[in-house]
């Protein structure tokens, strides 16, 4: 008999009630381990239920009146610091990425993303996995990229990526392209959990649990294939 899922506590932070109401049912439509538990209609209102309800992760649109949702996930993150802050939007702006980055974030996902893609970077980031839209990914490395880097450093960042493993370096090339975990499985043919556990396994090694750190680190140490 197999375990059933862990019921993961969703909160919804967007202006736009159509979309929010959408994705609601959306969500609790094709899955049976995700409950929308609230919907926030401005970046004050998703404050205020985030310390009543506590959920397990907050759907955060970027754009809203009065309070905006990087400044909202600023304000959680201080007051339910283990609640993971997913924000979900339609712009790719660098500042509103860096800066929800830095208050908390953990990750930014564009609203054309596929359903299915939603749902499975929701459980991803359950389990703790941050992740990326493919395009905010690459425009962030690029940021990380245009730091000045001292020779030194160079020569670490191949010294950590020359103990991985044949695999991880498969599986590290894939999460740079900014597959997820079942996107992994399914293209190197294994489950879902050795996927994890080879992911576990690179960021002990490389001394972090950020993927767009652990990515840079790759980039940086001229690690071939990304």
């Amino acid at each position: 008999m197999s375990e059933s899922k862990p019921i993961i506590k969703i909160l919804l932070a967007d202006d736009q009630e159509l979309f929010s109401e959408n994705l609601k049912l959306m969500l609790e439509t094709l899955t049976k381990d995700i409950i929308v538990t609230g919907i926030a209609h401005d970046g004050n209102e998703a404050v205020s239920m985030a310390t009543k309800i506590n959920p397990d992760l907050i759907l955060m649109d970027v754009r809203m009146p009065g309070l905006d949702g990087v400044q909202a996930t600023r304000l959680i993150h201080q007051n339910c610091p283990e609640t993971k802050i997913v924000m979900l939007t339609t712009f790719l702006d660098d500042s509103y990425v860096e800066d929800a980055l830095k208050h908390g974030a953990y990750g930014y996902l564009l609203k054309n993303i596929k359903s299915e893609d939603l749902i499975a970077s929701i459980r991803a980031a359950y389990c703790g996995t941050a992740l990326f839209s493919q395009a905010i990914l690459e425009k962030l490395i690029n940021w990380v990229d245009t730091k000045p880097e001292k020779d030194e450093d160079h020569n670490e960042y191949s010294e950590i990526i020359s103990h991985l493993g044949n695999r991880e370096r498969e599986i590290l090339i894939l999460v740079a392209k900014g597959f997820s975990n079942k996107k992994i499985a399914d293209s190197l043919f294994i489950s879902e959990p050795t996927v994890r556990n080879y992911i576990s396994s690179i960021y002990a090694k490389v001394g972090s649990k950020d993927r767009l750190e652990v990515i840079s680190i790759a980039k940086k140490g001229n690690f071939e294939g990304i």
